[in-house]
């Protein structure tokens, strides 16, 4: 392993005097991102598992950078990682899983027509002629004036749902559009949040019907991300975030199962998009499964750099990434089986070690300013999560969480954008910084319906009320201009996103991310040095956490 290591911190520093053709002037050098890039997701590190040999290999390259940086540790007990507790989830045999339709039975192949896990600490799911119930995209959401489920008691039943929310697939000008905030996915449309709905009212399970375009991916990412190891965080009562059954399936295998039951699937789908929706029995229609889980408690890692702050040492800016990816799992069509993570996420660690070099180069911050490796935000956005719950600063005086994830490798772009709606108060100072460089604006997030904003690790931290923004790559680039810009978004998500071919790439262009590390910076610095507390607008769901710690910061 350290062979491994020193030849990667070689060819990083070798590489950073290289020169990037047509890349603009910048103190952030893009061969040094290719550098780290091409080194964390090098095969070696075996797809940067959690708590696997992946990860030890991943967290001693990012000590060993941050030490050379000059950087204080800063996790438990004056070292540099801070443990995570997690449970983990495999199924070590056979996954037997079926529908019943009266006296027809149709066994599902686990992978191709269904996905499914559990993630309470059991040995054994045993499910016999479960009753299957349609309650619509599984929305309890009585400010928005929505209730899919209307008194249903779902208990023992296992719960079929649709992905994304009600506004997703609507056409604009019916009445009810913009109820869920238009095109732009809420939380009510992310898998996670129809699980713990379930869970929350004793559902036995949950399958959730895949469609690539309400699901922003295709089922390639689904298979790959849960066909290994699953992992969570150790909860005293896991039950009521989790049913016993959580699990996808392909959009056809639901369009056969409802027709089987009588119904027909885009019909009632329609059904789903108004506020008179009650759920529907899938009459005769039954779910057995039956597959062993080997569950056990693990740890993993944060791992945490610091330059203290010379007037303001007890506040923070924190700088953030999360270092994991999928490890290894199934082969691809080449026989590869290594989920190298390159884009996803190396080259946002990439990016917080370059900019712990930007500051630990200038001058000393007056508030502390923390350089974050999240581990497990593939597994749920656990390491930031954990983090939250037990961050090393108190959140109270934390300024901001500025978050990386998927840095730009297609070159220089006239825009940048923050996920989400954009109208946080980060949001408008990145605008500000975006448009100090020539040539450049800020433009709103293009992709609202992937419902990006909350699947990255600001989440956690957003949810506990800090200011948490994490930037998006520009499409419109200066080779190409929106319509390349797009069609390098669409290539990647359906074929590298969550799959083995994530590879690091000689021929990227890393002028643009190098461009987007400065208002990174600029950014962080501006709140590093100054007496700036950004907030959440009025009609924000954090703004709430935000306020109620209010008396411990001062003007």
């Amino acid at each position: 392993m350290r062979s491994v290591l020193a030849v990667g911190v070689a060819l990083a520093a070798g590489l950073a005097g290289a020169a990037v053709a047509g890349s603009p002037p910048t103190a952030i050098d893009p061969a040094r991102l290719s550098g780290h890039i091409r080194v964390l997701g090098s095969d070696a590190f075996e797809g940067r598992g959690p708590a696997t040999p992946g990860e030890d290999r991943t967290l001693t390259y990012i000590e060993g950078q941050f030490k050379a940086l000059g950087l204080a540790p800063a996790g438990d007990g004056g070292g540099w990682t801070q443990a995570v507790p997690l449970r983990r989830f495999e199924t070590p045999g056979p996954i037997a899983v079926s529908f019943a339709v009266g006296e027809t039975a149709r066994p599902l192949t686990e992978l191709d027509d269904i996905v499914v896990h559990t993630e309470l600490p059991v040995d054994h799911v045993s499910v016999k002629a479960a009753p299957l119930l349609f309650v619509g995209y599984g929305v309890s959401a009585p400010e928005r004036g929505w209730d899919d489920f209307k008194g249903q008691d779902v208990k023992g039943r296992i719960l079929v749902v649709l992905i994304n929310d009600p506004d997703g697939e609507m056409d604009p000008k019916d009445p009810l559009y913009g109820r869920f905030d238009g095109k732009a996915m809420t939380l009510y449309g992310r898998w996670t949040y129809k699980y713990a709905e379930a869970a929350r009212r004793g559902a036995l399970g949950v399958l959730i019907v895949h469609e690539t375009g309400p699901a922003a991916y295709g089922w390639n990412t689904v298979k790959n991300s849960n066909s290994n190891a699953q992992f969570d965080i150790i909860r005293p009562h896991p039950e009521d975030l989790h049913p016993l059954v959580e699990g996808w399936i392909q959009h056809q295998t639901a369009v056969d199962l409802f027709k089987a039951a009588g119904l027909d699937y885009e019909a009632e789908k329609a059904r789903a998009r108004t506020t008179g929706f009650t759920p529907v029995a899938l009459d005769g229609a039954t779910f057995s499964a039956d597959y062993a889980v080997a569950s056990a408690t693990t740890v993993s890692h944060n791992v945490i750099g610091r330059i203290p702050g010379t007037k303001r040492p007890g506040e923070a800016v924190l700088f953030g990434a999360h270092w994991d990816h999928l490890g290894v799992g199934l082969p691809d069509a080449r026989g590869d089986t290594i989920y190298n993570g390159a884009v996803d996420n190396a080259s946002g660690v990439a990016g917080v070690i370059e900019l712990a070099r930007r500051f630990a180069g200038g001058p000393p911050p007056e508030r502390s300013v923390y350089f974050i490796g999240f581990t497990a935000e593939e597994k749920g956005l656990l390491g930031s999560e954990y983090y939250a719950a037990h961050p090393v600063t108190p959140l109270a005086t934390t300024a901001a969480l500025l978050n990386l994830d998927v840095m730009n490798v297609s070159g220089a772009a006239r825009d940048l954008s923050t996920r989400g709606k954009g109208d946080a108060d980060l949001d408008l100072l990145v605008a500000r910084f975006v448009a100090a460089q020539p040539g450049r604006r800020y433009t709103h997030d293009a992709h609202l319906e992937e419902g990006s904003f909350y699947r990255a690790d600001h989440f956690s931290l957003a949810k506990a009320g800090v200011p948490a923004v994490t930037l998006t790559a520009g499409l419109d680039l200066v080779n190409g201009g929106v319509a390349a810009g797009e069609a390098a978004h669409r290539d990647y998500v359906a074929h590298r996103y969550h799959q083995p071919a994530d590879e690091w790439r000689a021929d990227w262009d890393l002028s643009g991310a190098a461009a987007d590390l400065e208002v990174y910076y600029a950014l962080g610095r501006h709140l590093a040095d100054t007496h700036d507390w950004p907030g959440w607008p009025a009609t924000s769901e954090f703004k709430a956490a935000r306020e109620a710690t209010a008396a411990d910061r001062k003007p």
